[in-house]
């Protein structure tokens, strides 16, 4: 079996959603699939240079194979004529596609190209049809769906979520789907040494660390969590909050959010770290108390996923799409998008140390039995066979 994963960016910048797809192509390739990825070399929308990387030709990586494509015209919608071209001559070489975007117009014209060519596709949405996620540019996404998605969504295999909570609320536009439901993966850090980020900056062994590491965007709910600790510590609660993350797409919220810090009472309780990655990124969720998300809406929560298997216990909130997954390995706290409710969450996780590490450990074993690689690869794999067999 032959599968060709098409993405439009494989970039750092654009965060777990897209890396996701290097996660799973070893993993397939693993169980004995050959495996294909086609992406551009965007690496961000405000001037950022493109990804370094040899273009046009196939790439091999861990077992698979990946081929890069100059991102041109419209660079910051990540389209791409080259990767157009390529699949329009290829896509009979392949037994499905697996496309991971939609509102994307690579993703849109390769689900085209993909029908015209009688190649099987699925969609992943990527929370792209969640309720809350359609209405930012609500009209231009109506005219976009009717005009692009619509049929997009009608003619694919299966739509591909990453949780019940996600296939449960996503707008489908009145068209009947196949639903696929398989998490995302994450691989279980390396053991590294948690004092030296306590060391770095400065934060004492007793001091609780709590950390949150995402993009800075306004769905994350740094409006609900920046005040929740400005209550803690008015209460006297003492606690060290490390914000990881950045916007290169959006940096004026980034910045507001610095400011906004710098002018509060958690300025000299507050380490910010910019985008983390690799073995900082690892001894960061491995000395972390708490690790906390309280967006808006979040289809999966990638990095919710890194820090359970990490063995960090979280506070998220409802509207984070592996809440109930949470709540029933009791791996932390789920809260409503609330201020006071998540500062309650907050305060009982600090006072209770205890606790904390158990449901942390519970997190760790929770996702090493069910975030592995290996284990999402078999689930993809039989996907992949029921559909190729129903036609």
């Amino acid at each position: 079996m032959h599968i060709l994963q098409i993405v439009p960016s494989i970039s750092l910048i654009y965060g777990g959603p897209s890396q996701m797809v290097l996660g799973l192509a070893p993993a397939l390739t693993k169980e004995g699939v050959k495996v294909t990825v086609i992406t551009t070399d965007s690496n961000g929308d405000n001037g950022q240079k493109p990804l370094d990387v040899t273009l046009n030709v196939p790439i091999q990586k861990d077992g698979y194979e990946i081929i890069y494509f100059r991102c041109a015209p419209f660079r910051r919608y990540k389209f791409s004529l080259d990767l157009c071209n390529w699949l329009n001559r290829h896509a009979q070489e392949f037994h499905i596609a697996h496309i991971h975007a939609l509102f994307s117009p690579i993703s849109s014209a390769a689900a085209a190209i993909c029908r015209q060519r009688q190649l099987p596709y699925i969609l992943r949405p990527l929370g792209t049809l969640d309720p809350a996620d359609l209405r930012k540019k609500k009209y231009l996404k109506q005219i976009y769906a009717a005009i692009l998605e619509r049929a997009n969504i009608a003619n694919a295999a299966a739509l591909h979520f990453t949780s019940i909570q996600e296939a449960k609320i996503s707008e489908r536009f009145g068209v009947a789907t196949r639903d696929l439901v398989i998490p995302l993966g994450v691989i279980p850090p390396k053991k590294n040494e948690e004092n030296l980020i306590r060391k770095q900056f400065g934060i004492a062994a007793n001091v609780p660390l709590v950390l949150f590491m995402s993009r800075i965007d306004p769905k994350k709910g740094l409006s609900l969590l920046i005040p929740a600790l400005e209550n803690l510590l008015a209460e006297g609660l003492n606690f060290h909050f490390v914000l990881a993350g950045t916007n290169p797409q959006d940096p004026a919220y980034e910045q507001k959010i610095k400011s906004q810090i710098a002018n509060s009472s958690l300025r000299s309780h507050t380490s910010i770290t910019g985008f983390v990655t690799g073995e900082f990124k690892s001894s960061l969720l491995q000395a972390a108390d708490l690790f906390v998300l309280p967006s808006y809406y979040e289809n999966f929560g990638i990095a919710v996923a890194e820090a359970m298997v990490a063995g960090t216990p979280v506070v998220i909130s409802d509207q984070v799409h592996i809440c109930q997954q949470v709540q029933e390995s009791q791996s932390g706290w789920v809260t409503t998008t609330d201020v006071l409710a998540l500062t309650g969450s907050l305060r009982t996780a600090l006072q209770n140390p205890a606790e904390c590490q158990r449901r942390g450990l519970n997190g760790k074993e929770y996702a090493l039995h069910n975030y592995s690689w290996d284990a999402i690869a078999r689930q993809t794999i039989q996907a992949y066979k029921q559909i190729l067999v129903s036609g």
